[in-house]
């Protein structure tokens, strides 16, 4: 049951090791070392635990009924094992960064592709010393000038001298 146990729990260390930063290293290896010491010894642990030999302790004991009582008491033990409350909150977590990496990036995929878009513009277009005006709003039509609002670009009008 311990191998199972630490079968289902295996961590991988390989992909845990590529998200450590360089800063924490020294605490990566404590807590791998850590990690492998545990395992190792659970693992040198039996599957089940030995059986006592009630028959022996009956003769040894002098003392008549005090074996079987204990035996008794030994068998209606129940240790409880502790209720995993976490695990599910944990994978619930996981599941919601999951889904806004993968959003994250689609999203970078999209300003990706805008930005690809724009630098194929830049590259394709007239050198900035070569261009009029004219190809000057072309290009960038946030730069054009306002006729409406700046008649008189790039002089001032006489009533506000």
């Amino acid at each position: 049951m311990a191998s199972r146990r630490v079968a289902l729990k295996a961590v991988d260390w390989l992909a845990f090791a590529e998200r450590v930063p360089p800063n924490q290293r020294s605490m990566f290896n404590a807590l791998k070392t850590r990690s492998d010491a545990i395992s190792a010894k659970l693992a040198s642990l039996p599957e089940t635990p030995a059986a006592i030999d009630w028959s022996f302790y009956r003769s040894a004991v002098a003392k008549a009924g005090m074996v079987d009582e204990f035996e008794k008491k030994f068998k209606a033990l129940q240790i409880p094992e502790p209720v995993d409350t976490q695990t599910s909150a944990i994978n619930a977590q996981e599941a919601e960064a999951n889904k806004s990496a993968l959003a994250y990036v689609e999203a970078s995929k999209a300003r990706i592709a805008q930005y690809e878009e724009e630098l194929t513009k830049f590259k394709n277009m007239i050198p900035f010393d070569q261009m009029t005006m004219d190809d000057l709003s072309d290009a960038f039509p946030e730069t054009r000038l306002d006729k409406v609002k700046y008649p008189y670009w790039p002089h001032k009008p006489i009533a506000d001298l």
